[in-house]
Formats: structure tokens, sequence, C-alpha cells
């Protein structure tokens, strides 16, 4: 599987292409800003579009999405605790959900916590797409309108700490990293794990 990541945005999010370059499948994962830059690479290398996959509702990581799916006429998923705060047309899904890849799976895992419905996009590969969730060396924040304090502690404990040290985590902003140097780098991920979560459920 090939990634290619564009940045941009008032706030410089990451948007990016998966693709397989033998079979010339694709998904866009998260495109926040610059349909061209997602445009002209898709056409230049004759891929074909599966699909948008967003990871939340936020701005910064859907904007470009309405203009592609006219471009493309594909479909945007979304996990569907987020599906009512996009203001186009979006599949939503459950926990859980499939997508492939000719010769690779990807799982939709809700961590809910930067908003009700993110997701991480897990792929066979070891890729796995946070965006908002976790980043090299912070989290993502919480104190938005449908943020979960709590909540992103659970994912973290619950789900996150689960993973092996060789995942590649892919976020919403800034650079890539593995789970081995987000455990020894990451302070707010490392005090995530200290937190009693009893009695904050839905929080």
């Amino acid at each position: 599987m090939e990634i290619v990541k564009f940045t941009g945005g008032p706030v410089m999010s990451n948007g990016y292409i998966v693709y397989d370059k033998d079979g010339g499948e694709a998904y866009i994962i998260d495109p926040g800003s610059g349909a061209g830059r997602f445009e002209n690479f898709i056409n230049a290398r004759k891929l074909r579009l599966k699909g948008l996959l967003l990871t939340h509702h936020h701005f910064d990581h859907t904007d470009a999405a309405e203009e592609l799916m006219e471009a493309f006429g594909c479909s945007a998923y979304i996990h569907e605790a987020d599906a009512d705060k996009i203001k186009f047309p979006v599949t939503p899904f459950s926990d859980g959900e499939k997508f492939t890849l000719p010769g690779i799976d990807a799982v939709a895992v809700n961590t809910p916590g930067h908003t009700r419905g993110g997701v991480v996009y897990c792929f066979s590969t070891g890729d796995y797409f946070t965006v908002d969730t976790i980043f090299d060396t912070d989290i993502g924040r919480t104190d938005l309108s449908d943020g979960q304090p709590y909540g992103m502690a659970r994912s973290i404990q619950d789900i996150i700490e689960k993973w092996p040290d060789d995942i590649r985590i892919h976020p919403g902003h800034g650079g890539d990293s593995t789970m081995g140097e987000v455990r020894k780098n990451n302070r707010e991920y490392i005090f995530a794990l200290t937190v009693d979560t009893r009695g904050h459920e839905g929080e």
C-alpha cells in the first residue's frame, strides 16, 4: 500500500491518499483542503477512488470532501455518531466497519474523545490513521462541543494501549510516529493511562 500525505488549510491539517499501486484502487482519508491536489494525483495515476474515509466531522478534515464527491461520483463514509454534524450527504457506519484494497483490510475503530464519532482507520499493513485522536507528542483536544475527556482516556486505555509498538500512526497534524515512540515521548498519552474513568461514563 502506498500512502501520500497532503497538508494544508488554516490549521495545517493532514489528508491522505492510500492506494494499491498494482490494482489502482484508492481511498482518500480526511480531505480537509485543496481538493485539486487530491484530484490531480488520482487522475495522473489513473487510480480508481473507492470513497472518502472521514475520521470525524470537524471542518479542517472534511472541507474538500463534497467537491471530491462530485468530481469522482463517490461516497463519503463517517461514523454514525458524527454523521448528523456533516452538511453534505454521507454514508454512516458503526464501529468495526471494514474497508478493503486488494490484499489489504482496514477496520474503522471508534475512539471517542476528540468527538463522539471519531474513528481510527486500522490497516492490515500496520498503518493506523489516528488523525485527531493521538499525535506523536500529544493527544486530541477534548474541550470542543462534543469532546469527551474521560472518553479519550478510555479510548487510550481500552483500545490504543493494546496496539503493538511497531504500529505506525498517521495523525491529522504534524508528522508520523510509531506507538513505541508515543509510549516514550507523548506525555499527554502517558498521563491518560493514569486517569480513573470510573463513574464518568458518557463524559
